[in-house]
């Protein structure tokens, strides 16, 4: 938990968000009380799902589960950013979503592959 603690962090931070301290202790309150991020599977050079709406503040789970292929899961838009940088097989990357909007994740690598993610 603490692993993912710090990159959600990091992750928000990247976003260049000024967060309220009560906003991040909401936020680390919610990740302690065991909310499980959204899985996204990387298979087949592919997010699947490849579309999910969440609620802002929830989390996705990035796995590449696409035998021996590095993926690298990125997205840049003017509210949020984040990188996952490459990701080796069989790894994983939690990113936090904090604000609300549509985007669309990409893969630096593999640049079929997209998800929209809308946030609520």
């Amino acid at each position: 938990m603490r692993l993912w603690l710090s990159r959600s962090l990091r992750v928000v931070k990247s976003a260049g968000v000024q967060l309220a301290p009560a906003i991040v202790a909401g936020l680390l309150t919610g990740a302690a009380i065991g909310v499980t991020p959204h899985p996204i599977s990387q298979k087949n050079r592919e997010f699947q799902p490849k579309q999910i709406a969440i609620k802002r503040g929830e989390a996705l789970r990035f796995i590449n589960d696409d035998g021996e292929l590095l993926h690298h899961a990125y997205l840049t838009s003017a509210t949020f950013n984040f990188d996952s940088g490459d990701q080796k097989p069989d790894s994983t990357f939690d990113v936090l979503f904090p604000v609300i909007g549509s985007f669309t994740v990409l893969c630096a690598i593999h640049p079929k592959m997209k998800l929209v993610v809308n946030v609520d």
